[in-house]
């Protein structure tokens, strides 16, 4: 979506990076697991909406912003609508027609304005507060004026509603905030980004983009489901600025394809299953010191395999523990160091021949979730990820940003080798 800065909107609206510069010298992170205080964290994080509710929402609409607090959250094409977005354009009407195509809309609503960062104070000193202090206004900069820029509600709103309208018995849709919405329409989904913060530790830089999402009831404003997200990654602040912040803007794509796919997933498209789901080695793809997660190959269009055992003693009802295996198939992506690069949707057998060339001498990394069709539904199970268990709930963490962003850390690893046909 293209998003337009003018001067007048940028003394309104801004981006938010708060600086915790830190004293003592950062410890190295144990690259199996996650700290003391984060395992904590996982163990405590919110489930997904509960299956319930789910099943209660048909018509739903993504809306980018924060729910509005104490303000009625109706409205109709036939009548004007205050209060859609906190009372901003109260009773305005972008327009009778926006919004009712399937895909995103052009919504030119930045990052709510939280507070312009100010000076570095304490514990700072010489080259290296300059560095930081440079850093800091680039990263202000690009969050405020480029017009590319990833990280803003729309384009969050736009994430999550791509996620959502994969599912049979949801119709979904993204509006503009103000757009008068559907009278059958069961519920809002509001998203919104919170903060970005960046804490610096010794000659490490981490940078924090936190999201929330809040589902409400249209017929009588109820919330039915609030849920944080945040996306974390970590590296040496040289690499963060090198080659003018390119690591930067790396994390800022994983971090709204992220928060996005997540948002969706806790909200509708998640179940998780007690589960067992690891790569599998075949004729083109070798491990490495038998190492199922780290793969090797001399072709192009690999043959990607894996293996899923259902455990059963599930919580979600009698259809999760009677699947009946020919109504599984996966998606799987596999992804670069940048960007996503390859995906392929509804494999119906446990391996899949990959249909374009990659590149050689180059190390990608790979997952794939299982779909599961219940009737005339269909729900999506956790992606493959080393640790699963250890990481479940929480939001990714990432250990070394330039090695590999937080979000494809612990995907399975295929390294192609050079001179690879």
């Amino acid at each position: 979506m293209n998003i337009e800065f003018g001067r007048a909107t940028l003394a309104l609206f801004a981006a938010a990076v708060t600086f915790f510069p830190g004293i003592a010298a950062s410890e190295e992170t144990d690259p199996e697991r996650l700290p003391a205080a984060e395992q904590e964290q996982a163990a405590e994080a919110p489930a997904h909406l509960s299956e319930a509710i789910r099943s209660s929402v048909r018509k739903v609409v993504v809306l980018a912003g924060e729910s509005p607090i104490d303000q009625a959250t109706t409205g109709s094409y036939e009548k004007q609508t205050s209060g859609l977005y906190g009372g901003a354009e109260s009773g305005s009407r972008i327009g009778q027609g926006v919004g009712t195509e399937v895909g995103p809309v052009s919504m030119r609503i930045p990052i709510p304005i939280l507070t312009y960062p100010g000076a570095l104070i304490g514990g700072i000193t010489g080259a290296t507060k300059r560095q930081i202090q440079e850093f800091r206004d680039r990263l202000t900069d690009d969050l405020a004026n480029a017009s590319s820029q990833p990280l803003t509600n729309d384009a969050l709103a736009s994430d999550v509603f791509w996620g959502l309208r994969r599912l049979p018995n949801l119709d979904s849709k993204v509006f503009a905030p103000t757009t008068p919405i559907p009278e059958d329409t069961d519920a809002l989904l509001y998203v919104s980004l919170r903060d970005i913060t960046i804490d610096v530790q010794g000659k490490n830089a981490i940078i924090r983009t936190t999201a929330s999402a809040t589902l409400r009831r249209v017929s009588d404003g109820e919330h039915l489901y609030e849920v944080g997200v945040t996306y974390e990654d970590r590296d040496s602040l040289s690499n963060w600025t090198a080659n003018e912040n390119a690591l930067w803007r790396d994390y800022a794509n994983f971090a709204r394809h992220f928060i996005g796919r997540e948002i969706s997933a806790k909200v509708f498209d998640r179940v998780e299953l007690k589960h067992e789901l690891q790569p599998q080695p075949t004729n083109t793809v070798k491990r490495v010191k038998k190492n199922d997660w780290q793969g090797i190959s001399r072709s192009l269009r690999p043959t990607l395999a894996w293996e899923l055992k259902l455990l059963g003693g599930n919580t979600y009802g009698p259809w999760a523990n009677s699947i009946d295996a020919a109504d599984i198939s996966y998606d799987v992506e596999i992804y670069d160091q940048r960007r996503l690069v390859y995906s392929a949707k509804q494999v119906s057998e446990s391996r899949h021949i990959v249909a374009e060339d990659l590149e050689a001498c180059k190390t990608y990394r790979w997952s794939l979730r299982p779909s599961y069709r219940i009737g005339s539904d269909r729900k999506f199970g956790e992606w493959m990820r080393f640790n699963s268990d250890t990481y479940r709930g929480t939001a990714n963490v990432g250990r070394k940003a330039s090695e590999a962003p937080a979000y494809t850390q612990d995907f399975a690893s295929l390294n192609v080798k050079c001179g690879s046909k």
